[in-house]
């Protein structure tokens, strides 16, 4: 198999129509307030969200599971496209707090030092948005999965907050 073929296979994708026209879904990705509300699986919060949303711009984001001892883990996002409110692409990184990527000793087993998001906002019928995840960089399969199952948790918190067109904070 070529070496481009198999690293195309390493990728995570999901995603979900939301009850919002994109302009509403976008700030999912980019509000504060909203993002808190659902980024992490099931059993996990998110205590800090920093977010400078453009080009160049780089948001702080945290996760945590308080009930199982789960301390705060951190990844910083580095925009490198930001069409608003049709698609974002930026660079996920764990981080420390302040933002510096972690050493591969510290990053979760297997995870790679950057991975590349994509999130397209696709207008549908009746002011709802199709709202697709991609992310790729991954080299095996085991933080694969722990992403996808991590990101398809995450995204089923946050569809019921978009309901009557508008994010329900």
């Amino acid at each position: 198999m070529a070496e481009s073929s198999a690293a195309s296979q390493f990728v995570v994708e999901a995603s979900r129509e939301l009850d919002a026209p994109p302009d509403v879904a976008w700030r999912s990705w980019t509000d504060a307030a909203i993002l808190q509300r659902w980024w992490g699986p099931n059993g996990f919060e998110c205590p800090t969200a920093e977010m400078d949303v453009r080009v160049g711009g780089s948001s702080l984001v945290s996760m945590s599971a308080p009930d199982w001892g789960f301390p705060e883990m951190f990844s910083s996002w580095e925009y490198t496209l930001v069409e608003r409110p049709r698609r974002l692409e930026f660079m996920f990184r764990f981080s420390d707090a302040n933002g510096d990527p972690l050493g591969e000793d510290a990053r979760p087993p297997g995870v790679p030092a950057e991975v590349a998001h994509t999130v397209t906002f696709d207008p549908l019928e009746g002011d709802r948005t199709l709202m697709r995840v991609h992310e790729a960089g991954y080299e095996s399969e085991e933080p694969l999965e722990m992403s996808r199952q991590g990101l398809e948790q995450s995204l089923d918190k946050l569809t019921p907050l978009f309901a009557g067109g508008r994010a329900l904070l």
